[in-house]
């Protein structure tokens, strides 16, 4: 794929909740790798970068089923949706270029884009483990959670893992004490790491399950992106430990609703330098100044402002 503005090194360390980082091929440098479900059909994608207006993709099956064949066709709308290839950086330069608060970030960002979500629901479960939690830590949890519960697929480059669906979630032991148990307390707690705590999600832990059995039961995941961002807001508020920032955190890079402005007490702080001169103002009033100022662009200029703030320096002045 060729004239196109994007950033793979860049996107893939921006810390959105889509996901973790997917992992680097080994001697390949600004070369990424993750599996996922295509056609219904396990299959591990490929992306490397030599230059910013190019991006290489490549895919490999599983060992056990290499006389497959799939559409490439299909590999290559599936990266273009996940790295949002088809939005126009320059036209957002452009607005961002009329705000004088705004245009530093671009040179800084360039190319940066939206890491979409290749499972909407593990989006979900990484946005609620986000939750006052750093980036390095829900990654990394998110990380153990597919490997210990979801299918583990062999390629010829070693072994990935799916996230699990909400139907295995929902069914997972919650803390150490509750494995104990259902193991008739024959091994000491300290062993017990076949539980969701175990993970390091914490407090976190029963909202997830929660959260799962409602996926499987009530809500469907599929019904979402045919809503509009009011309605779809208002649905996921209803998911527990779910406020506004990981509402719009799961809609932005779980289902590309790109009105969605994320603000919590990080980015009250930019917006608060940059627009009110350091006034303490409240993240709700953030939010909706965010959605009203940016409107359409709304999900990219806070995607900018945050690395910008957390890259250049500028947020550990406003601690």
């Amino acid at each position: 794929m060729k004239n196109i503005l994007f950033d793979l090194k860049l996107t893939q360390e921006s810390g959105q909740t889509s996901q973790p980082p997917w992992q680097e091929i080994a001697n390949c440098v600004n070369g990424y790798c993750d599996v996922m479900t295509l056609d219904n059909t396990p299959i591990l994608l490929k992306v490397y970068q030599k230059s910013i207006n190019e991006l290489n993709i490549d895919y490999e099956l599983p060992i056990s089923n290499k006389s497959l064949e799939i559409n490439k066709k299909l590999i290559e709308k599936e990266i273009t949706r996940i790295y949002d290839l088809n939005f126009d950086l320059n036209k957002l330069y452009n607005h961002m270029a009329e705000d004088s608060k705004l245009s530093p970030a671009i040179d800084f960002c360039k190319g940066l884009r939206l890491f979409l979500a290749k499972d909407p629901f593990e989006c979900i479960i990484s946005s609620i483990s986000s939750a006052n939690n750093s980036i390095a830590r829900w990654t990394k949890s998110i990380t153990k959670i597919r490997q210990k519960w979801g299918e583990d697929v062999k390629f010829s480059s070693g072994t990935f893992y799916t996230f699990p669906s909400p139907s295995v979630l929902m069914n997972i032991y919650e803390d150490n004490f509750e494995e104990y148990e259902a193991c008739n307390r024959t091994i000491e707690t300290e062993y017990c790491i076949n539980n969701l705590k175990s993970c390091g999600v914490g407090y976190r832990a029963p909202y997830m399950m929660k959260t799962s059995e409602l996926f499987e039961f009530e809500m469907d995941l599929f019904e979402i992106p045919k809503m509009s961002y009011e309605e779809a807001f208002d649905l996921i508020l209803n998911l527990p430990g779910v406020g506004p920032k990981v509402a719009d955190c799961i809609l932005l890079y779980g289902f590309g609703f790109k009105e969605a402005f994320p603000s919590d007490v990080w980015i009250k702080r930019i917006i608060s330098h940059l627009y009110f001169n350091g006034e303490d103002i409240s993240v709700p009033k953030v939010r909706e100044f965010g959605m009203e100022k940016f409107g359409d662009y709304a999900g990219y200029v806070q995607l900018y402002l945050f690395h910008y703030a957390r890259k250049s320096g500028l947020m550990k002045k406003l601690k």
